[in-house]
C-alpha cells in the first residue's frame, strides 16, 4: 500500500535554503556591533592584555617562535633584579616585605622600582599607581587558622583598568618571563588597586594549603 501521508520536511517549514553568501550578508559587521553594543575602552584593553599574555606564554614555551606580532614586546629582566629576587627568596627575616618592579620602556627591561620592609597589604596598596601596571613580589607572614605560620612568596600583577592598552600589553607580555626568573608559583592578579587587602590575599593563599 502506498503511503499517502504528506511528509513535512525542513525545506517545507523553512522554505528554500539560502546561500551561505546571503546568510553571511545578514550577519552584523564588527563595526555595527560596536555601534549597537558599545564596548568600553577599558574592556578592550583588558582583552588585549589577556591576549598578549597568552601569546607571550606560547612564545616562551617555544611553540610560537617567529610568528610573534611586531607590536608585542616581551621585556627581559634586569640581571641585577634577578639577583635581588634570588636573595629575596632566601631571606631570613619574618616580617612582611615587598619588591616593587616596573618596566623601563626605553631599555625594554623589568627593573627594580622600590623595596619595602614591614609593609602590610593595605600599605602596599597605597604604593601602587592607580593608572599604571606594576609587578610585586611580596613576602607575607601568613598565620593559618590552625595556628601554623608560613612565609609564602606571592607574585602580584597589578593591571588596573584605565591603563594605556600598549602599556598593559607590554606588562602582560612580560609577566611570565618575570615569574620564571623569580621562580614563583603563587601568582595573582588585581584589576584595581583597591582589591589588594589582607582579606583578599588570605583568600588566595587558602588554595595553597
Amino acid at each position: 500500500m502506498e503511503n499517502n501521508k504528506k511528509i513535512v520536511t525542513t525545506k517545507t517549514l523553512l522554505g528554500q535554503p539560502q546561500s551561505s553568501r546571503s546568510v553571511l550578508s545578514k550577519c552584523p559587521r564588527p563595526e555595527e556591533l560596536r555601534s549597537e553594543h558599545p564596548v568600553t575602552r577599558s574592556a578592550l584593553a583588558q582583552l588585549a592584555a589577556r591576549k598578549a599574555e597568552s601569546q607571550a606564554a606560547r612564545r616562551w614555551e617555544g611553540r610560537d617562535r617567529g610568528r610573534m606580532s611586531d607590536s608585542l614586546v616581551v621585556c627581559d629582566v634586569d640581571p641585577a633584579l634577578t639577583e635581588k629576587l634570588r636573595k629575596f627568596r632566601f631571606r631570613k627575616e619574618t616580617n612582611n616585605a615587598a619588591i616593587l618592579m616596573k618596566i623601563d620602556k626605553e631599555r625594554q627591561l623589568v627593573v627594580l622600582e622600590e623595596e619595602f620592609q614591614d609593609i602590610s597589604p593595605e600599605e602596599l596598596k597605597s604604593e601602587l599607581p592607580e593608572r599604571q601596571p606594576r609587578f610585586v613580589v611580596y613576602s607575607y607572614k601568613y598565620v593559618h587558622d590552625d595556628g601554623r605560620i608560613s612565609y609564602p612568596l606571592c607574585f602580584i600583577f597589578s593591571s588596573p583598568l584605565g591603563c594605556k592598552p600598549e602599556q598593559q600589553m607590554m606588562y602582560a607580555g612580560s609577566k611570565n618571563r618575570l615569574v620564571q626568573a623569580a621562580e614563583l608559583t603563587k601568582v595573582f592578579e588585581i584589576r584595581t588597586t583597591e582589591d589588594l587587602t589582607e582579606e583578599w590575599l588570605r583568600e588566595r593563599l587558602a588554595f595553597f594549603r
